[in-house]
């Protein structure tokens, strides 16, 4: 979403990469990451990078969540600056 926002198109960049996986919310997942939003977590954006980074029952691979703010999320949650040398094409 935030790519898309930011500039048109970026999405077909961003998802012709075969490890990105945009994971869908079914209902108990959009109720959590609305509750992260309405509590203060960040924005609809991050607050579903940050549901789909923590260890879930039906997710049993390990998600790495490109940013620009690592900072901003807990410890356990595996973060990767998106603006690294080489991150989507960038060198």
């Amino acid at each position: 979403m935030q790519a898309e926002a930011d500039e048109e198109h970026m999405h077909r960049r961003v998802l012709a990469f075969s490890s990105v996986v945009v994971d869908p919310l079914d209902t108990m997942a959009a109720a959590t990451v609305g509750t992260m939003i309405r509590d203060g977590y960040g924005s609809p954006d991050t607050c579903h990078a940050l549901y789909c980074a923590l260890p879930r029952a039906e997710f049993t691979g390990m998600s790495i969540l490109l940013t620009e703010d690592e900072h901003r999320y807990p410890p356990g949650v595996v973060t990767v600056d998106i603006n690294s040398p080489g991150m989507l094409g960038f060198h």
